[in-house]
């Protein structure tokens, strides 16, 4: 697609456009100054002469918002005076959706954890099982669009309802059964969580093959509470039984598979135990050593997952997530020196990683070298403005002086 706005399109010509609701991909000044430029009118207000709505990326899906739309828009959009449609729809129709300027803003694993309140750990299960798409790659570092955050988000409500990780994968699993052309329903279909059931809604209405689709898990989510309560164990095999139930020597794969098994559900010594046994089978692997850091860290052993993200850098020096977490993990054992080259190193790698900038301005302001840190303050809110941590960098910089980091 086109990186710039085609003034010659008449989509937003003569129309007053309203936004309503958090925006995902741009700040509202930004929004209002697109649509001046392709010949509209920008305003805050859902008035009667308003010609199209557009629902911010970080609000629910459309359908949802009964505290964003009032009674008149809804009726007015049913009788085909206005069209309500989302963030995302507006920049694909202005061909904007691959524009870097106007509409990326991409999230790191740890700013997303932070946005939604939830763990990396969370977030990296999401990515490895697919429920999330990073938008881009670099050097083994995902990032996710404004269009993942509001899936994300989805995921982090469910979660927050009270259902399991699991419960929520099994149920999505079910739903594309019923719905195959449907890769990934969360993100391609707006789902409403209603008592121990899944709504799927498109549009205005409900999705109906054939009438409307209401499915009913009452018997999932029963089998699945009595698995994480009465029963803890028979969800996942022990480290021990697995290996007596193997009628031959598993594949690497699928020790992996068992060994992220193991720590989704919470066994992580296990876990670690098993990533041991891959690399004892197939020689030392960068990504191996990086999960099992991460494990390691999440058990307090500081030591060893430091090791261990010196042990991935070692075998891919491009791995530059390991360089930033392995400077957080010096960090936050008082090696400051340690932990500022180690940043040092990933930005060499990757001049424009935000997380990097925002920890080594923490870390050069804990040793007092607050000049440099205010190059990595600004820098950081350049590349990541609507980061969660934006805030604190903006008080940083408005009064390094006086605000404790």
């Amino acid at each position: 697609m086109s990186n710039s706005v085609d003034n010659d399109a008449p989509f937003l010509a003569n129309k007053r456009v309203a936004f309503v609701g958090k925006l995902g991909g741009v700040t509202r000044r930004e929004a209002q100054q697109l649509v001046r430029e392709c010949g509209g009118t920008p305003t805050d207000r859902l008035s009667r002469d308003v010609d199209l709505v557009v629902v911010g990326a970080d609000e629910l899906p459309l359908g949802d918002q009964e505290d964003l739309l009032n009674d008149e828009t809804r009726q007015a959009a049913a009788a085909g005076r206005l069209e309500i449609i989302s963030e995302t729809v507006l920049w694909q129709r202005l061909g904007l959706v691959e524009s870097e300027q106007y509409v990326r803003r991409l999230y790191t694993p740890a700013m997303l954890a932070q946005l939604l309140g939830v763990s990396v750990a969370t977030i990296r299960r999401w990515h490895r099982r697919g429920l999330i798409v990073p938008a881009r790659e670099v050097r083994r570092l995902p990032y996710f669009d404004f269009q993942e955050v509001a899936t994300a988000r989805r995921l982090a409500q469910m979660l927050a309802a009270g259902m399991s990780p699991s419960t929520v994968e099994r149920k999505l699993a079910e739903l594309s059964r019923f719905v195959p052309e449907v890769q990934r329903p969360l993100a391609q279909l707006s789902i409403i969580v209603e008592g121990r059931q899944f709504l799927l809604r498109q549009g205005e209405g409900l999705i109906e093959p054939g009438g409307q689709m209401r499915f009913d898990f009452e018997a999932l989510e029963t089998a699945d509470e009595q698995d994480s309560g009465d029963h803890p164990t028979q969800r996942t095999l022990s480290f021990e039984d697995y290996f007596a139930q193997q009628a031959k020597p598993p594949s690497v794969d699928e020790m992996l598979g068992f060994a992220g098994q193991l720590e989704d559900d919470g066994h992580l010594e296990q876990a670690v135990e098993m990533y041991r046994v891959v690399l004892s089978a197939v020689g030392p692997k960068a990504e191996v050593c990086f999960q099992m850091a991460e494990l390691l860290y999440r058990l307090g052993d500081l030591s060893a997952a430091r090791e261990r993200y010196y042990m991935a850098i070692e075998l891919d020096e491009d791995f530059v997530e390991a360089r930033a977490n392995l400077g957080c993990v010096l960090a936050e054992c008082g090696q400051f020196e340690l932990a500022i080259a180690a940043f040092e190193g990933a930005l060499r790698y990757h001049s424009d990683y935000p997380d990097v900038h925002y920890h080594l301005a923490r870390t050069l302001d804990d040793v007092d070298r607050h000049d440099e840190a205010d190059r990595h303050w600004v820098r950081f809110l350049e590349l990541a403005p609507s980061s969660p941590w934006a805030d604190e960098a903006r008080l940083r910089l408005d009064s390094p002086s006086s605000v404790e980091i």
